[in-house]
Formats: C-alpha cells, sequence, structure tokens
C-alpha cells in the first residue's frame, strides 16, 4: 500500500490566514530557475506561476531559466555555487528533490538550499495513447502479467526516481514485484511524451497535470490516476483506487532560494505567492493542469520535507531501491 500525505488546504483558507494590508507584496521581479526541460512539470508549474505573478500585478517582471542535467542536480549545484548572486531566484522543485538525494544521485539535499513555499501537488497518471491496445488498467495489468517485459512504460526522470517509483507502486499494489517494471527513462516530460506519441514505448507514466489537456483533446487516453477519488477537473478519468487498488500519491512542488537567502525575503516571496492563490488567475491555470492547492510556507514546508524523507526512504528500500 503507497500512501503520500494528500494535501487538502484551500485556496481560501490560506488567503485568509494573511493580512494583505499588513504586507504590500509588489515585487521588482523573480527570476525562476527550472531543472528540466520544457514541457515538464517543472516546467509547467515555474511559468504558470510566473505568468499569473505578472497578470495580477503581484510581481512586474519574471524571467525563466531551463537548466537540465544531473536529474536536477545541476540546477541545484549552479543555484549554490552562485548564490550571492541570486538573491531573486527561485528555483521550482518537487518529490524528486528528497528522492534523489536519498539515491545519491546528487551529493546535495533540500538541507543546501533554502525552502521558500510548496505550492501545489499533482496526481500521478498512467497514459497510453487513443489507438493503443491498452484501453484500460486491466488489460495493462494482464498483459504485465502475462509478461512484464512486454509492458514498457516511459517516464520523464531517472530510474528510481518519481515516475518510476508511482508506476512501480501501481503494480506492487497489483501483487507484483515492482523490481519487474520495464522503465524506459527520459530526460523531462516533453521527451518522454514525444516517445509515447511515436510509439516507442506503449504507455507513460506522469504527472496528470502534464497530459490533462493533452486528454480532453483526445491527443492521449489517461488509463488511471494515483488519486483518492475521480477529481472534478477530470471526472471521466478512473483512479487505481476503483480497480482495487490502493495506489495513492500526490507529488508537491515548490520553491527553494540559494542558500544563505534572508527571512525578510522570503516572507516577500510567501506574501507574493500568497496573494496570487486569491486570484481568478490563479485558479484558471490550476484547474487547467488538474492540481490541486498545497501551501505550506518555508517552516511548515521544511518540516513537511523532513518527514517526506523518511517516509520515501521507507518506500523507496520497500520496493529495492534502497538497501
Amino acid at each position: 500500500m503507497f500512501k503520500v500525505l494528500k494535501p487538502t488546504l484551500a485556496a481560501s483558507i490560506i488567503a485568509a490566514s494573511f493580512s494583505f494590508s499588513a504586507y504590500a507584496a509588489d515585487l521588482d521581479k523573480i527570476h525562476f530557475i527550472i531543472p528540466g526541460g520544457a514541457g515538464g512539470g517543472w516546467d509547467m508549474t515555474a511559468r504558470g506561476t510566473g505568468d499569473v505573478l505578472v497578470k495580477s500585478d503581484i510581481v512586474d517582471n519574471v524571467s525563466f531559466q531551463n537548466l537540465s542535467g544531473g536529474g536536477g542536480g545541476k540546477a541545484i549545484a549552479h543555484l549554490i555555487e552562485t548564490a550571492e548572486r541570486q538573491e531573486d531566484t527561485l528555483m521550482v522543485n518537487s518529490t524528486p528533490i528528497v528522492v534523489r538525494s536519498l539515491t545519491g544521485v546528487f551529493p546535495q539535499s533540500f538541507r543546501d538550499l533554502t525552502p521558500v513555499a510548496a505550492t501545489i501537488a499533482d496526481y500521478g497518471a498512467i497514459v497510453t495513447t487513443p489507438d493503443s491496445p491498452y484501453q484500460s488498467w486491466e488489460e495493462v495489468v494482464e498483459a504485465f502479467g502475462e509478461n512484464p517485459r512486454d509492458v514498457k512504460i516511459a517516464g520523464g526522470s531517472a530510474r528510481g526516481s518519481m515516475d518510476h517509483l508511482v508506476v512501480a507502486a501501481a503494480f506492487k499494489g497489483e501483487g507484483f514485484d515492482a523490481k519487474k517494471v520495464r522503465y524506459i527513462a527520459y530526460d523531462a516530460g516533453g521527451k518522454a511524451m514525444a516517445a509515447l506519441l511515436s510509439g516507442e514505448t506503449p504507455l507513460l507514466s506522469t504527472g496528470l497535470g502534464e497530459v490533462l489537456e493533452m486528454s480532453k483533446s483526445g491527443q492521449v487516453k489517461v488509463l488511471a490516476v494515483t488519486a483518492p477519488k475521480r477529481l472534478e477537473a477530470a471526472p471521466n478519468i478512473p483512479t487505481l483506487v476503483e480497480y482495487g487498488n490502493e495506489t495513492v500519491f500526490a507529488n508537491w512542488r515548490g520553491f527553494f532560494a540559494a542558500p544563505g537567502a534572508s527571512q525578510e525575503k522570503i516572507d516577500e516571496w510567501n506574501t507574493a505567492l500568497t496573494k496570487m492563490y486569491a486570484t481568478d488567475e490563479w485558479q484558471v491555470v490550476r484547474d487547467r493542469n488538474g492540481w490541486i492547492d498545497n501551501y505550506k510556507a518555508d517552516k511548515e514546508f521544511y518540516t513537511f520535507l523532513e518527514d517526506q524523507e523518511k517516509q520515501m526512504g521507507d518506500l523507496m528500500r520497500e520496493l529495492g531501491f534502497l538497501k
């Protein structure tokens, strides 16, 4: 059974906990570092957030820098090494910063950065194409039972990382050996999606936010999501729970600053992000991507990261990805 804390805090509650009159949230600029390529969940989260901050007149100017490599390690190292000139920079990240630190993909952890805020969460999705031989999760399970090697699943992250863990847990939830999952790793979600659409792989493990619009337009077919129940933003997509599979997972995403960032600056960023939550523009972006609000400011965010490090470590050892 694979359960991760499910965020439920509504934007209205978040907004009510801050006094906008007491904190003027009009920043000159924010530069967003994105540790992966275009089209992935990190990219969509940073650009969606930045666009809303500008359109809502909360921040005057935003800029974006895709810095992929090393499973996100290149961006983390860059932010640490250039900390002195990154006072207006936020790096987007998510559960992989915990996972990849545990597996030693890179030597740093969230402790080497300044956690600013968790903002959203995204459920996992198992995706195929409309003309796929798999038209339901049940058919995938049947094929896996006959020969696991025949069932190739693409993902936009390295082996043992987020997309791999989610689909491994899904098959484990069906009673299979998770180590037998044939996971094909690609650098970022865009390349993994290209592999799916080209027929290179018949299945894709990704975040729902990365495929929801494509699903609505009929470009892809989402076989199942890792939500506890059907989502308002995707009422026609079944959950694994409906198939008797207890795998439930929500991948948080949030922002980190360079080491040594001042509390004053952290507070300014949190005020801006909190104000963003109350805008109509944010609700449009959130619902379009099937995200759920998951706001945790710096101190609560740090405690959450410590808890998740233990939880994910236990899960990865259970699945055989850690000794």
